[in-house]
């Protein structure tokens, strides 16, 4: 069996595709045959050492979070699915993995596949789809919503949720002349760098994908009582999180009735496709340069 790792912290340089012996799924773990895997900004934060604290300083490490796949097998306690059973899914936090042809998950962070998405659709769901769909869990009819990134996957997924749930969405992007924020419903749309007073005091929920919005830029867009959400914390975020005030530094849970809800009501574009042994130069080009735009980056595996 192949996967992605790396054996100490650093850049895209340090991931290398080694052979590796999947362990057999413990108490409530499914091990997952791979067929589409998607990538995701937290991965190479945690290779790049961003979140060490968290993941320490054993190696090597695997690679990846969001997959699709088929069950090949299940522990003891795993009542919900089966071997054979078309899934998608998210490995553990620390442990990661999907980057493989096989990968083991927790069964709570594991749903089945619906028929009509595509292993490669259903891939880029599980992350980004939780987040967003936990971060608007609040929003209701006639509210309005501000979502900074909202191109990006979070920020879609967002945006789709937040308008299923009777909001109004408005956002930023790197471009706000295109049509694709206008097509998935944001209006207005403004620039990366832009004055928070043209909108002051406009939203309910202020939602900071990228966790690069200045706390009094929040602030200024938010209406009494309303709420700002951060879904990238750092030491000081988690801090300001739990003093009193709108402040909410989040990262999405594990919910099994979350994660089928998004296989559900969810899609997002995908940008391109590669195989597992051609990911580490497409990995390398999202990481470095931002491409490709327009959507997710999965990496497929034959034979999966």
């Amino acid at each position: 069996m192949k996967r992605l790792q790396y054996d100490c912290y650093g850049g895209p340089e340090v991931m290398r595709l080694a052979e590796f012996e999947p362990p057999p799924p413990g108490p409530d773990q499914v091990l997952v045959r791979v067929r589409a895997a998607a990538s995701n900004a937290l991965d190479w934060k945690m290779r790049n050492g961003e979140m060490k604290l968290m993941t320490g300083h054993s190696f090597p490490r695997a690679m990846g979070h969001d997959f699709a796949g088929v069950v090949e097998a299940v522990g003891a306690g795993v009542t919900r699915l089966k071997a054979g059973d078309a899934v998608l899914g998210h490995a553990r936090f620390r442990q990661a993995g999907a980057f493989a042809e096989m990968v083991t998950a927790p069964e709570n962070a594991v749903v089945p596949k619906p028929v009509d998405l595509s292993y490669e659709q259903a891939a880029a769901l599980p992350t980004v789809g939780v987040t967003a769909y936990q971060a608007t869990a609040e929003v209701r009819p006639g509210q309005a919503v501000f979502v900074n990134g909202c191109l990006g996957g979070v920020g879609r997924a967002a945006a789709q949720f937040a308008r299923a749930r009777g909001a109004s969405v408005a956002g930023s992007c790197r471009n706000p002349a295109t049509d694709e924020p206008r097509e998935l419903g944001v209006e207005p749309v403004v620039g990366f760098g832009f004055d928070p007073a043209a909108l002051a005091q406009r939203f309910d929920l202020v939602l900071d994908t990228p966790g690069m919005l200045p706390f009094a830029a929040a602030r200024t867009l938010l209406k009494p009582g309303g709420t700002i959400v951060d879904i990238v914390p750092t030491p000081t975020k988690m801090i300001r999180s739990a003093l009193p005030g709108p402040f909410r530094a989040m990262t999405g849970r594990p919910v099994t009735a979350d994660l089928e809800e998004v296989a559900r009501t969810l899609r997002l574009p995908i940008a391109r496709t590669v195989p597992l042994a051609e990911a580490i130069d497409a990995l390398t080009e999202l990481e470095r340069e931002q491409r490709p735009k327009g959507g997710k980056l999965v990496i497929t595996v034959a034979g999966g």
